[in-house]
């Protein structure tokens, strides 16, 4: 059988398994409804085993790089989950303080992906923490169907909690310079957004593809905001307008991004919703964007 290109696929299996990722459709249904896509030498094994992530040789900065000092640490979210494991990455001999950014997870816990972009954050020169939100479940399980599971048992805002409580731990290490951001995808698109309602002091916040905050909240944020959003991405992008306005009328600091014909998800190297030039501009705007608010 010839190997599965993205091209060869339909947008609507994309959107079929974002409805599977997000939960709004089971495992038996997302197979189920992939079989409608199958036809001749492309079976629903190849679309399901296409679709799925890869860990294997995805990494863009592998755990033993040596530029990078990464370690588990475990962290107190008295309001959340009590304990959270987290990776923590700095550059490799650091001598000096640097800023801090907090790497938020989407909804199936601190996987592969998520730990390589704090590796990924640290090598810019910064010192990375990626929490585990399902750490008081037992932790990120070792594969992203489980973890979906795990992460629908846990309150939504008490792993906020969980997540603003790690950028009090990275404030005051002793190798952060005080200046804290946070970036998160989906899921922890969402979350940076909220940390930037939650927090005054929040230096920068750049939800991926994250939902929106009500009205209400949206209008307490302060810290600059970069937004990141796929242009196929109908679900989150519903909210963009009102967000937008709210925004405005506060005169919060803002720049927000909308990549042509990407799929949520287009950050993340592991699946073919992947896009490489998008994800490689936005991670380059981001980074820029914390170099510009946190040194």
């Amino acid at each position: 059988m010839n190997q599965l290109k993205k091209e060869d696929i339909k947008q609507e299996v994309f959107d079929l398994y974002d409805d599977y990722a997000h939960n709004k459709i089971g495992r038996r249904q997302f197979v189920e409804r992939l079989s409608l896509y199958a036809a001749g030498s492309v079976t629903v094994g190849a679309l399901l085993s296409f679709m799925s992530p890869n860990y294997r040789t995805t990494a863009e900065v592998p755990e033993d790089d040596v530029r990078v000092q990464s370690d588990y640490i475990m962290y107190d979210s008295p309001k959340g989950g009590g304990k959270i494991k987290g990776l923590l990455s700095l550059p490799k001999d650091t001598t000096t303080k640097v800023p801090g950014v907090i790497v938020v997870h989407e909804n199936r816990g601190l996987n592969p992906y998520i730990e390589d972009v704090g590796r990924r954050t640290s090598l810019d020169g910064f010192i990375s923490l990626a929490p585990d939100a399902l750490t008081p479940l037992g932790g990120y399980p070792g594969n992203d169907d489980d973890g979906r599971t795990m992460q629908k048992k846990r309150d939504r805002n008490e792993m906020l909690e969980d997540f603003i409580a790690a950028y009090e731990y990275l404030k005051s290490h002793p190798n952060c310079n005080g200046k804290v951001g946070v970036v998160g995808f989906c899921f922890g698109g969402w979350i940076s957004n909220m940390m930037a309602v939650k927090l005054d002091d929040l230096k920068a916040a750049v939800p991926f593809y994250g939902r929106q905050p009500n009205d209400e909240d949206a209008a307490k944020i302060k810290a600059p905001l970069l937004l990141q959003y796929a242009d196929l991405d109908k679900r989150v992008n519903a909210g963009w307008e009102a967000y937008e306005k709210v925004l405005k009328a506060n005169k919060i600091d803002y720049e927000a991004h909308f990549y042509p014909n990407v799929n949520h998800g287009f950050h993340n190297n592991t699946t073919p919703r992947y896009d490489k030039k998008a994800a490689t501009l936005a991670w380059t705007r981001t980074i820029d964007f914390f170099k510009d608010k946190l040194i």
